[in-house]
């Protein structure tokens, strides 16, 4: 017994060692700020591939935060998944660019009513979504990033966010995984050809459950076959799950445009 209670104290110690050793998304990620010559700012985050080469080429992941982590503090957009991409792990399995870019206050990545049962996209991306686009221009020319492996997710404010983002640039993403969003069904022509994971929890009261359901029955009715994982019991917290899953991390990284 006394060795068996050792044993455990060690093992909780070791445990204790590793998490304090974890990867801080703070240190990982680089912060940087883009000044648009067609007007505007973006604060946003970096991480680069350890042991950066240029001469391989690397994929990159936009991610877009929740309604939460607006501000301009340029940190807390990291709050959520980023520790996964961050881990040790993840970045010797999947070395790869993770662009983050902070909202601002007032602002949303795609200008819709969160609560309505549908909504139509806008005719023009919102000022902070026009700024991420640019951004990832520029990381393109000033980085050795693989096109073809151009990733993007995103969670609440940002599942509607990927949404819009692929339905206005369906040529440009190799995958997109929406977390607790929704999008406009009459999209889904142009995005049925993507490889898309969406996610939501039947208990969300913040976004409802059936905007997701309703984007991947319209994508399966115009011959797409994106994959659905709706978490039972699971209100709007979808995305602790999804980024703590190394199965969505392999099927993420294994998506690459063959156009």
């Amino acid at each position: 017994m006394i060795r068996r209670t050792i044993g455990l104290a060690i093992v909780g110690w070791l445990a204790s060692v590793s998490l304090a050793f974890a990867a801080d998304p703070k240190t990982v990620f680089e912060a940087r700020t883009y000044d648009s010559p067609n007007g505007g700012q973006l604060k946003y985050r970096l991480m680069t591939p350890e042991n950066y080469d240029p001469k391989q080429k690397y994929p990159l992941v936009l991610f877009l935060h929740g309604a939460g982590e607006r501000g301009d503090d340029n940190t807390v957009q990291l709050v959520h998944g980023m520790k996964d991409f961050a881990s040790d792990e993840n970045r010797a399995k999947y070395p790869c660019f993770v662009m983050a870019p902070q909202c601002p206050n007032g602002k949303k990545w795609a200008e819709v009513d969160w609560g309505a049962d549908t909504h139509k996209t806008p005719a023009e991306p919102s000022d902070p979504m026009r700024l991420t686009l640019e951004v990832i221009a520029g990381l393109e020319k000033q980085f050795s990033i693989d096109t073809k492996r151009l990733y993007v997710t995103g969670l609440s404010m940002g599942g509607y966010g990927t949404w819009d983002l692929i339905a206005r640039k369906p040529n440009m993403f190799a995958a997109a995984i929406p977390i607790c969003g929704g999008g406009d069904e009459t999209d889904a022509a142009k995005i049925s050809k993507i490889p898309i994971w969406v996610f939501h929890g039947d208990k969300d009261g913040a976004v409802k459950v059936e905007r997701s359901r309703r984007m991947v029955k319209a994508i399966e009715a115009e011959g797409g076959k994106p994959k659905y994982t709706e978490y039972a019991g699971v209100g709007h917290d979808s995305w602790s799950r999804t980024y703590a899953d190394p199965n969505v991390f392999e099927w993420l990284f294994s998506q690459k445009r063959t156009d």
